[in-house]
């Protein structure tokens, strides 16, 4: 027997929500985002459908240029409500094969499993995939292997709705080609700094003296990136339901705010939203921070520990005004957030 880890991850999970309840759709070019208003200012692309994104379209482009990639497609506002539902639909049938299930988003979970070898792996991706279609007509793609981080890495192998497995057998024959940062878990930033270190591709970066890496990035980075590279990471799959640290809300406005009443009242709203949010799960509030960006997109977020755990509305957001001062609001400004860290719930996290 031999532990198994498998990546699940729904394709084009909210496009995909929303074919199901309006069949209508399906297989056209469909934008969700924002309010799905196509020129809708500073909102982006949450998800595009498979069709939609052959014409350029990618999470995290403004909605604006996905509109100009592709006129025809059909723009949606996101939905959590049905999105929390779907997601839940999915993640109850895969604890029903009895093994841990480690939810990790609306769309993506990882299952642990001891199997009797690699056929094994396989059939058990199949039974999820063709249970998930069955019963919520979503589709999934699912990797394998023997750890969170190559599983993941093998399920963009297998989109969609395929099955791909990597293991120590064909992980350098996959990956040692391609760039640095095909790996899940190293950036840009990184990429860039190991690229100037002569360090592109992943057989590069796994061939390095681990002291060079550690002199560069730090003993925790370096060993880290350099265990990714030769296609180590993590083993332990936990069904321990994750708790959240705080709770948070942000703002990007249509037009930018100049008047400092209009920024007091934003923040005050934010600081309402997401208190609201904590005492329904029955929370208590320890930290406020508050996020300003301006017009140039220079950001900084702003910390205050409270006298006292409170979910007192006029403590938590008489602080976070009181952090909004502490800023030189003498720009324009795009973004305004309030983040409200969290006391450990009873039994710690």
């Amino acid at each position: 027997m031999k532990r198994w880890v498998l990546h699940v991850d729904l394709d084009q999970f909210q496009a995909a929500v929303e074919v199901r309840r309006r069949p209508e759709l399906d297989g056209l070019p469909i934008i969700v985002g924002g309010n799905g208003i196509p020129d809708e200012p500073r909102k982006v692309v949450t998800c595009a459908s498979y069709p939609a994104r052959k014409f350029g379209v990618h999470a995290g482009m403004p909605l604006r240029t996905a509109a100009r990639k592709c006129p025809d497609a059909t723009f949606l506002p996101l939905d959590t409500d049905a999105y929390d539902a779907a997601s839940e639909e999915v993640m109850e049938l895969m604890r029903g094969f009895g093994h841990p299930v480690e939810v990790w988003g609306w769309d993506e979970a990882y299952v642990g499993a001891e199997l009797d070898g690699i056929v094994a792996a396989v059939d058990l991706a199949e039974r999820i995939r063709d249970v998930v279609a069955s019963e919520t007509g979503l589709s999934c793609s699912v990797g394998i292997s023997d750890n969170k981080q190559r599983a993941k890495v093998a399920t963009g192998f297998g989109k969609p709705s395929g099955v791909y497995v990597l293991t120590d057998e064909n992980w350098m024959a996959v990956m040692g080609d391609r760039n640095v940062d095909a790996l899940w878990g190293v950036g840009p930033k990184t990429a860039k700094k190991l690229a100037t270190m002569g360090i592109t591709t992943v057989a590069d970066l796994a061939a390095t003296d681990a002291t060079t890496l550690t002199s560069t990035f730090g003993p925790t980075t370096g060993l880290w990136i350099l265990l990714l590279a030769k296609g180590g990471g993590d083993t332990e799959v936990s069904a321990t339901p994750w708790v959240p640290r705080s709770r948070s809300h942000v703002i990007t406005f249509p037009t930018d705010l100049t008047e400092r009443s209009e920024m007091d009242s934003a923040v005050a709203d934010l600081a309402h939203r997401t208190l609201t949010e904590v005492v329904e799960q029955h929370r208590v509030v320890t930290r406020v921070a508050v996020t300003v960006r301006t017009k140039t997109f220079y950001t900084r977020t702003k910390i205050r520990k409270l006298p006292a755990p409170s979910v007192d509305t006029e403590t938590i957001t008489a602080t976070a005004l009181d952090l909004l001062a502490d800023f030189e609001l003498d720009r324009p400004v795009r973004l305004l957030g309030v983040r409200l860290e969290l006391a450990p719930p009873e039994g710690g996290y």
